[in-house]
């Protein structure tokens, strides 16, 4: 496995007092294009979100997009208000989607976290008292099937996102100065405590598609800047490091594409917190797009498009854009430098969705017209950049995607926990 070699010009300019701030991604003069399904112009200003601040979807995908789930809650009919609370499952690798909703004798707490996997079922996490009990649902005819799976004693517990086998699940247990890994599905007997990492971690994106490397965000016990590590849980959960942009900034990772290697980083190394990519192995630098940066409005992606072997410019990747007039959807390329903003689907599932090989995003939704359904959308085209900007004229400037490079520099990919850490911080 290979890491990201991260070049900082942000790093240089720390030790000058000086603020790099990256480029624009298009010429003066250049527009959006509006596009079809919602023009961009039409929505207020959006409402921004504090740095670093994880937003979940309101519907989890398994891995391979065809099992979803959600907790989700009955509506008086007469006053439309919220009743009790129950565990929902989504079917949607068939011919049309259907939801299967999975209610006990017992309404469901808000707080509880659910998990779908590849056969069906659905991990539930609930909280009782000191501690969270783990169960799997399935329907059963009329009913719902319930296998209590253990217990897990601790103050805090997150699920997180479902594994690439679509079989194990796994979970996080934030301590002061540590944090428990823990096999809470798929294991030999229920919940299994795998190791203690050391500081405190979150977030949490899968690395391969076996389903064995992880990457966390960790913050060291005695506080300082949060880095994106990596967790090899074939070799008793070794962690090495992963992303380093700055000595001080706070880089955290997002989304990973096993197939072409993109990584999707949020970190504040330009001097605030910025959206960025980079490619896993590499050791051309992050960049982080001016055209991902949306005044007053949180853009967090959602979904890359899975498929394209060694070509991570080419990945359309969904965004989830939030602001005062709700959420919508947003289509972006590193190779386009151009963000389409789009109308989402009423009574989407913000945040969730998921990509064809073939570029088509599927967005599920549910309203008030249908209680499951998923909108298609075809990831616009994006425009040739005029002559101004070749890759000729901007060579030296960072502007340019990795692989517009006339001559990249030689590089040898090293193994993970080599990876070089510091260095100049380039911008697209």
């Amino acid at each position: 496995m290979t890491a990201c070699a991260i070049e900082d010009e942000a790093a240089e300019a720390a030790g000058t007092g000086e603020t790099v701030e990256p480029e624009s991604d298009e010429p003066d003069g250049a527009e959006e294009t509006p596009d079809p399904a919602g023009d961009a112009a039409e929505l207020p200003e959006p409402l921004g979100r504090a740095p670093g601040e994880t937003v979940l979807p309101a519907l989890t995908l398994t891995a391979d997009g065809a099992y979803a789930a959600r907790l989700t809650a009955a509506r008086d009919a007469v006053t439309g208000t919220e009743t009790a609370r129950y565990v929902e499952r989504w079917t949607l690798d068939g011919p049309e989607p259907y939801a299967v909703p999975l209610p006990l004798d017992r309404p469901e707490d808000a707080g509880s976290q659910v998990l779908p996997l590849a056969d069906g079922r659905v991990l539930i996490r609930r909280r009782v008292a000191d501690h969270h009990t783990l169960s799997l649902l399935y329907p059963t005819g009329p009913g719902t099937g319930e296998l209590p799976l253990g217990a897990v004693e601790c103050a805090e517990l997150t699920l997180l996102p479902p594994a690439p086998d679509g079989v194990s699940a796994y979970a996080l247990s934030t301590g002061a100065y540590s944090t428990g890994l823990w096999r809470v599905a798929g294991g030999a007997c229920g919940p299994e405590h795998l190791a203690d990492l050391p500081g405190r971690c979150s977030g949490g994106v899968w690395l391969d598609r076996a389903g064995r490397l992880l990457a966390l965000d960790r913050e060291p016990a005695g506080g300082g800047p949060v880095k994106a590590v990596a967790v090899d849980l074939g070799r008793d959960a070794e962690m090495t490091p992963l992303l380093q942009i700055a000595p001080d900034s706070n880089d955290r990772l997002l989304l990973a594409d096993p197939d072409s290697g993109l990584l999707l980083i949020r970190s504040d190394a330009p001097g605030h917190d910025r959206l960025g990519w980079g490619v896993l192995g590499s050791c051309l630098p992050v960049r982080f797009p001016e055209c991902l940066r949306l005044p007053d409005a949180a853009v967090t992606p959602f979904a890359v498009q899975p498929g394209q072997m060694l070509m991570p410019e080419s990945c359309a990747v969904a965004l989830r854009i939030d602001g005062a007039a709700g959420s919508w959807a947003g289509i972006w390329r590193p190779s386009g430098r151009r963000l389409h903003q789009l109308a989402a689907p009423e009574g989407w599932l913000a945040g969730s969705g998921s990509w064809s090989r073939d570029g088509v995003l599927g967005l599920p939704y549910a309203n008030e017209d249908t209680a499951c359904a998923v909108a298609f959308l075809t990831a616009p085209a994006d425009l040739e950049p005029p002559a101004e900007a070749a890759p000729g004229a901007c060579a030296e400037s960072g502007t340019q995607p990795s692989a517009t490079v006339p001559h990249p520099p030689v590089c040898r990919p090293v193994p993970l926990g080599q990876a070089p850490l510091m260095g100049r911080t380039g911008s697209d």
